[in-house]
């Protein structure tokens, strides 16, 4: 059941506008995530001001996929993983490494892999990380400080996420060959 309206850039409180009309020009549309936020500007802001720190980060595009993806997955938030798993996709991650985060598994490559059991162990520990999850991310190459770029592409994720299980925000068309349900990961 969706819950609030899709906000446009016309119906939008005046104080989400120009973040709407930024979202809009990055991904050429308005995800329904992004529509959903703007009922709240304070949500939408502090979504748009995290997510370009996020992006302007050290990770390249399929690390990013990576890491928000199996957010999406380990929150259980189908919108998050049905758009995530089609940037995955377009930002040229292998089906398998995508088909694997969404079963909840590792991705095989080992890179990735530490990225993605980082951030999973960051939610289900809720940052009470062991020195093993630190050194495993570490001896894949990553560095200590990167660990706060998951922290905040874990948020940048949550808020996304949460708004939309909440919401009941509905998968758009253009995400819909992606569209994932609690139980596969489960599977």
């Amino acid at each position: 059941m969706q819950r609030f309206n899709l906000q446009t850039i016309e119906s939008a409180p005046e104080k989400s506008r120009p973040a709407l009309e930024a979202l809009k020009e990055r991904f050429g549309f308005l995800p329904n995530v992004m529509a959903t936020m703007a009922n709240s500007p304070v949500l939408l802001n502090g979504f748009v001001s995290s997510f370009g720190s996020f992006h302007g980060g050290s990770f390249d595009e399929i690390e990013k996929q990576v890491l928000l993806l199996t957010n999406a997955v380990t929150i259980k938030c189908p919108w998050t993983v049905a758009a995530h798993s089609t940037f995955a996709i377009e930002d040229g991650i292998a089906q398998g490494e995508v088909a694997a985060i969404r079963e909840g598994r590792l991705p095989n490559d080992r890179k990735y892999a530490a990225l993605s059991a980082l951030t999973k162990a960051l939610i289900e520990k809720k940052g009470n990380l062991a020195d093993a999850d630190i050194d495993r991310f570490t001896a894949a190459g990553y560095s200590k400080a990167q660990i706060l770029e998951v922290i905040t592409g874990v948020g940048v994720s949550t808020m996304a996420a949460t708004t939309t299980n909440m919401a009941g925000t509905p998968i758009e068309e253009r995400f819909q060959a992606q569209a994932w349900s609690p139980t596969a990961a489960a599977a």
